[in-house]
């Protein structure tokens, strides 16, 4: 194997990724080796980083596809440059903020009640009469759709507190 390729086990000891995951990751086209069947496979160096994103990107959520979607704008067999880096950050930018924006509305909302429509604690009835917002659909209405779209209250959790 010519200089730059690193086999599987030195792959795996790198990144403390076993083996299997990263043929999962290669099966999913997350990254790419090179061999003929039966015998040790064989990535590239840049591998390393790449599974290394991988796994911060999962511990953030991120789902396969996110990444797999982001993996596809780097170069192949080279290392990522800071700008390559730089389009992923910036690709992410507004996906992450929605996420935050969905995490602080739950840690908002999520004390006084959970937003389903459901009727069954106390201050429902103060927040949903009549299970209006059942009426848009199952799930819990209040925390996956906007506020405005939601039908549901569109004061903060402190101030429906101050409310009952």
């Amino acid at each position: 194997m010519s200089e730059g390729w690193i086999s599987i086990g030195r792959v795996v000891k790198r990144t403390g990724v076993a083996a299997s995951a990263l043929r999962f990751y290669e099966s999913k086209g997350l990254i790419r080796s090179v061999g003929e069947a039966g015998k040790t496979r064989h990535y590239h160096r840049d591998v390393i980083r790449r599974v290394s994103f991988i796994r911060i990107a999962q511990s953030l959520g991120m789902s396969l596809q996110e990444i797999a979607d982001a993996l596809s704008r780097l170069p192949l067999q080279r290392t990522p440059s800071a700008d390559d880096w730089a389009l992923i950050s910036q690709a992410w930018r507004g996906l992450l903020q929605n996420r935050i924006d969905a995490l602080s509305q739950l840690r908002d909302k999520l004390d006084s009640c959970i937003g389903c429509g459901c009727l069954s604690l106390h201050h429902c009835q103060l927040y949903n009469p009549g299970d209006a917002v059942g009426k848009q659909g199952p799930g819990p209405r209040f925390l996956t759709a906007p506020d405005s779209e939601s039908g549901g209250p569109a004061t903060s959790s402190a101030s429906r507190k101050s409310k009952t």
